[in-house]
């Protein structure tokens, strides 16, 4: 009995220490685990880097890991099995370390700013589910080996710059989803990868350069409910497979080279479809008729493409519509079309532009919802005038009825549309003023009026739109001046172009406020007065334009600050003074300065080494420039200088340069009376053979009454004569110029001829420089 007992013992005892030591070892293991859990954490929180007090400062070793802010631990081991750090405003790049969490089933870390490359290592998380990589900077492609990822179901990489193929690893990834990779400038065949991955639910693929063709196998896969495969390189036509796939929700194969036509039976297959993007690609046939049973559909686009015919859909069973764009397709027939729109309760977007749509929109325009955010009918042949009940469109922030027939006037009625930013009616031929209403519209960015028949004066309180960046009222019959409302602290212009008007008046001053304006055109108008030197204060022109007005004065000299200007033309006005030289150091494409009173040389650097004759015409005072403008050659600025300051120079050039100028010709008879009357004098001063003169520069000065011009008897290249009264004689004083080239010998040629003539007795010649005497 009490072996049994002992034996019963020794086998209770086993058992025990048995479970202590599998206890133990789970222990290690967990313990093991942890340890590497926790180390390859820190390993991956040592190559990020946020902001202080960021979601990494809990990483630390006052905490277990699992208790670290974005880690998740699974509840009986306590791994790692999920980093959550979305929209944490981390950098940095992702470490290798993170293939040590063996037992990661997330990885989210989408919207940051990583780089560098996806960790091979990735491929070593069996139990991956999720990875969320999405909205990085993220180079080298998508790793091969994510094909190890065999648990994979959610793979989104979008807007990162990977770059490459996709692996054709993903083919082993069978239970996959979802899988985005929008912008991430992926290239090759898609669908060579993807063909066989029969659980995918839903692609996104928009912006890469993938090629080839929608293969028939997407039938295959009948859990797709979004195809969105948009703005790539895919040809071919669109299998008419794609059609059957009766999930379907979104298709999106927009901005592609697809061809062919749309199957005629497309509605009995696609009962659920909200979103059909077929639009920018290379479709043909009539426009296809069938839509009409999409009963479900939220937006509807078939734009750019080659359909042909009218559109016969009667729009009133659409009453989920929100997005109607039919541009640019050459469809025909009367706009009227749209009135099956009224039932449309939720439409947005209505964009119709670029056809051959008739017809007007007096009536039919107040049946459209007033949800409609843009309308957009620009581009037709469209008539009749603009009904004053488009202000019923209280949600309108975009109206574009452009490059069509519409006459009549602008309705007042515009400014009760308080969320309107875009109005374009260019190209039409209205009448009438511009309403001042358009001035209580405070979202207003974008204004084009142009090429009509407006008139009167522009309205000044569109200054006080605050948000108002372009402004186009050019070709109109506008008149009257520009208010300095107009440019108030309140306009910010962007662009102003009020080019072919009437206008009036100066610049305003007040347009040195538009400090970030790129894009003034005021030309062919009536502007008078110089321009603003304000203007210079808008260092952000590139585009300056006054051609053809009355503007008078010089450049000012503000101008120098416009070094951002590529386009300059002030042609055809009455400006003058000098061409600025700086101008050769913008970064000038086009300049035109014809038809002025400018002068001086110009510069052959810049803009000036291409500029064009045509450019300069009708400046006489210009000269130098490169020869292809065979200008006349410049000359000096000395000579320019002095020939503008002759009067001045007249006064100064004997005592400026006395040592080098001065001839003084005395005629015959003064010798011939002082010989007479002052024998006894001329005795004395007679020291040799033959006599002379002593005659001091201040008795010249006083001769000549200091060189007076009313005293001047003429002028040529090498001096100019006076007339003097020296000892109440009358004489002829000649000033050379010596720094004309030959004035020297030609001094001495004269002083020569005198001396050798036969009326040598009756004359004597003798030149003065700093009161000393020469004799000849």
């Amino acid at each position: 009995m009490k072996t049994v007992k002992t034996k019963i013992l020794c086998l209770i005892l086993a058992t025990i220490l048995q479970h202590v030591r599998v206890t133990f070892s789970l222990d290690s293991a967990e313990n093991r685990g942890n340890e590497t859990d926790h180390s390859a954490s820190l390993a991956i929180k040592s190559q990020l880097a946020d902001h202080p007090g960021g979601i990494l400062s809990s990483w630390n070793h006052s905490l277990h890991h699992c208790n670290w802010a974005g880690v998740f631990c699974g509840h009986k081991h306590r791994r790692v099995t999920g980093l959550e750090l979305y929209s944490s405003g981390l950098s940095g790049t992702i470490s290798p370390f993170i293939g040590n969490l063996s037992f990661l089933q997330k990885i989210i870390l989408s919207n940051n700013s990583l780089y560098g490359p996806i960790p091979q290592e990735i491929g070593r998380l069996l139990r991956l589910e999720v990875l969320l990589l999405t909205n990085n900077t993220l180079v080298g492609g998508i790793p091969a080996n994510v094909s190890g990822c065999i648990n994979l179901q959610v793979l989104l990489l979008g807007v990162n710059k990977l770059g490459g193929d996709v692996p054709i690893g993903l083919l082993a990834l069978s239970k996959l989803k979802i899988i985005e990779f929008s912008e991430c400038n992926l290239t090759g065949s898609l669908f060579n990868v993807i063909q066989n991955l029969t659980s995918l639910q839903q692609i996104y693929a928009e912006y890469n350069a993938f090629t080839g063709t929608i293969h028939d196998s997407i039938v295959d896969m009948g859990n797709l409910t979004i195809v969105g495969l948009g703005t790539n390189l895919l040809s071919g036509r669109i299998p008419p497979s794609i059609f059957n796939l009766s999930s379907l929700q979104g298709l999106e194969l927009y901005l592609n080279q697809l061809e062919g036509s749309i199957p005629p039976d497309m509605h009995l297959n696609l009962p659920q479809l909200q979103v059909l993007n077929l639009g920018m690609n290379f479709l043909t046939g009539p426009f296809p008729i069938l839509f009409i049973n999409l009963t479900n559909l939220i937006s509807l686009e078939l734009s750019s493409n080659r359909f042909t015919g009218r559109v016969p859909l009667d729009f009133r069973q659409f009453q989920n519509l929100k997005s109607l764009l039919l541009f640019d397709m050459n469809l025909r027939g009367d706009i009227n079309f749209i009135s099956t729109l009224a039932n449309c309760s939720k439409m947005q977007d209505l964009q119709l532009q670029g056809n051959k749509f008739t017809g007007n929109l007096t009536k039919t325009i107040a049946n459209l919802s007033t949800t409609l955010n843009r309308f957009d009918v620009g581009q037709n042949q469209i008539g009749g005038k603009i009904s004053a009940r488009i202000s019923y469109l209280i949600n309108l922030g975009t109206l574009i009825m452009s490059d069509n027939k519409f006459t009549g006037t602008i309705p007042d009625e515009f400014g009760n549309l308080q969320k309107l930013e875009q109005i374009d009616l260019s190209s039409n031929k209205l009448t009438g003023r511009i309403p001042n209403s358009l001035g209580n519209l405070s979202r207003l960015s974008q204004v084009y009026l142009q090429d009509n028949k407006l008139y009167g004066s522009i309205p000044s309180n569109l200054g006080s739109c605050q948000n108002l960046l372009y402004l186009n009222l050019s070709n109109n019959n506008l008149n009257g001046t520009l208010s300095n409302a107009l440019f108030g602290e309140s306009a910010q212009f962007l662009e102003l172009e009020l080019s072919h008007n009437h206008l009036t008046g100066s610049l305003p001053q007040d347009i040195s406020n538009q400090i970030n304006i790129i894009k003034i055109d005021a030309s062919e108008n009536k502007f008078s007065g110089e321009i603003p030197n304000g203007l210079g204060k808008c260092s952000a022109l590139q585009y300056l334009n006054i051609e053809g007005n009355s503007i008078h004065g010089t450049i000012p000299p503000s101008f120098s600050a416009l070094s951002s200007l590529q386009t300059l033309d002030l042609s055809r006005n009455n400006l003058s003074g000098l061409v600025p030289i700086y101008f050769s150091k913008f970064p000038l494409v086009y300049l035109n300065l014809s038809y002025k009173h400018f002068e001086e040389s110009v510069s052959d650097k810049g803009i000036f080494g291409n500029i064009s004759a045509e450019s300069l015409v009708g400046n006489k005072g210009i000269c130098g420039g490169i020869r292809q403008l065979h200008l006349p050659r410049c000359i000096k600025q000395g000579k320019r200088r002095n020939n503008r300051t002759m009067s001045l120079a007249l006064k100064l050039t004997i005592p400026s340069v006395c040592a080098l100028v001065g001839l003084l010709t005395l005629a015959a008879w003064l010798y011939l009376t002082r010989r007479r009357k002052k024998q006894d004098s001329m005795a004395s001063i007679l020291t040799t053979g033959e006599g002379f003169l002593r005659v001091s520069y201040n008795m010249l000065l006083k001769a000549t009454d200091e060189f007076s011009s009313s005293n001047l008897l003429g002028a040529g290249t090498l001096g100019t004569v006076f007339k003097g009264v020296l000892d109440e004689t009358t004489v002829a004083v000649k000033v050379l110029n010596l720094q004309q080239q030959g004035a020297t010998k030609s001094f001495t040629a004269e002083c020569k001829a005198l001396r050798n003539t036969r009326h040598r007795n009756l004359v004597k010649i003798i030149t003065v420089c700093s009161s000393s005497l020469l004799k000849y």
